[in-house]
């Protein structure tokens, strides 16, 4: 994508964001062009500078997960706490289009850069708020992680069907599912300030986004119904051969008539057991061990899934992450893309999940090398300040400048 092309060239975004939910959220803008300023605390940066994988032997700094969420990104080192950081800050928002942060609320009223702070010397801004619980109600201090989250929702509940208890899930739903709706909603709010000149002071609640995100058991609770729990009728994962696949037989209503013509078994339906959805899920056990059992008449995962995929019925084979990055169809896509690395040459990240204009979307760089990379660049060539301010404002320990 040339530069000046990009959708979201020329837009400016405070990013006050750290963790997962906030920097992926900017990353999105990111790659569709906008600059993103991200504000790191000297020293110790994003906390998640110090996860796995660290990519350069001798450094605690260098995660995948932080170079993944953070590319493309400009990082400007700020002790928020500092009154001359806070200065900073108001001229950052001046300039800016966009601001979002994830602190546990009341913490931005702490440090000078809340909405209300943030709006007075930039009434268009729009602001966005990530937190567990939302800004309101009576868990909102509550400090929240998707794991959490991901047990306060009822999804933990959802998902332990036969297990002893219920356990934590690897995906980090509630964060992406977080940053994802917020990107929507800064996006929305930036039409209608093009539209009324107005800006926005958006809400985003990692537990209302993971409860949303669920298909059908709150849409069943809500009117009275029961929940769909693990393992979820109609969905079936069989080994085959020491590998699994996974098989849908519900979802819509051309899936069952192709699935018993490939099993040859069109008399399934003519039973009143199995002849309606309904019927279906009521004795779901039954049919369920019915498809089994021809299932296990191929001799591998990969026989199965050819021969379901030509009768046009929904599987996949049960892959790994390793096996996910050699698939060629990601490949054929582009999907991964190399951002640069001052340590390690380059570094392989996904790239954000859409398409534009027939083409993927690529990182306008890697990230952050350093906290406070880019300090003196957006302080001194975006804002204007003269050197001896920057030089008084690392003496002073209200920023970083390496």
């Amino acid at each position: 994508m040339q530069k000046d092309s990009a959708p979201l060239q020329g837009l400016v975004v405070l990013d006050l964001t750290r963790v997962l939910a906030g920097p992926y959220c900017t990353r999105l803008l990111s790659d569709l062009g906008a600059r993103v300023i991200k504000i790191e605390r000297p020293g110790t940066g994003d906390e998640m500078r110090r996860a796995m994988l660290q990519l350069e032997p001798g450094r605690e700094d260098q995660s995948t997960y932080y170079v993944r969420c953070n590319a493309g990104k400009e990082s400007v080192a700020l002790e928020l706490g500092h009154p001359a950081a806070r200065a900073v800050i108001l001229d950052l928002a001046r300039v800016a289009d966009v601001a979002v942060e994830n602190f546990v609320p009341g913490v931005t009223e702490r440090l000078g850069c809340d909405y209300e702070t943030l709006a007075s010397v930039k009434p268009d801004l729009v602001y966005c708020s990530i937190s567990g619980y939302g800004q309101t109600g009576p868990w909102r201090l509550r400090p929240a992680f998707a794991h959490l989250i991901h047990a306060a929702s009822g999804m933990m509940s959802l998902e332990q069907g036969a297990d002893p208890a219920p356990r934590s899930a690897n995906l980090q739903a509630a964060d992406v599912l977080a940053g994802t709706h917020a990107f929507g909603a800064i996006l929305a709010a930036l039409w209608r300030r093009a539209r009324t000149g107005d800006g926005a002071r958006l809400d985003v609640s990692m537990l209302e986004t993971l409860v949303a995100a669920d298909d059908m058991t709150y849409g069943s609770v809500l009117n009275g119904g029961p929940t769909h729990g693990a393992p979820r009728i109609g969905m079936i994962v069989k080994a085959i051969n020491g590998r699994h696949m996974a098989l849908q037989t519900g979802g819509a209503p051309e899936i069952m008539p192709r699935l018993v013509a490939a099993m040859g078994r069109k008399d399934l339906l003519e039973d009143p057991r199995f002849a309606t959805p309904t019927a279906r899920r009521d004795n779901w056990a039954e049919l369920r061990d019915t498809i089994e059992q021809w299932l296990e008449s191929f001799r591998s995962v990969d026989e199965a899934v050819e021969a379901l995929t030509q009768a046009r019925v929904p599987c996949a084979p049960v892959l790994t992450p390793a096996e996910v990055v050699a698939l060629p169809h990601l490949a054929a896509r582009e999907f991964f893309s190399t951002v640069p690395h001052a340590g390690r040459g380059e570094v392989r990240i996904p790239r954000s999940p859409f398409q534009l204009d027939g083409r993927p979307l690529s990182p306008q760089g890697g990230a952050p090398y350093r906290v406070g990379e880019h300090t003196r660049r957006v302080l001194e060539e975006f804002l204007g300040y003269d050197r001896a301010r920057v030089d008084e404002l690392v003496a002073q320990g209200a920023a970083a400048a390496p």
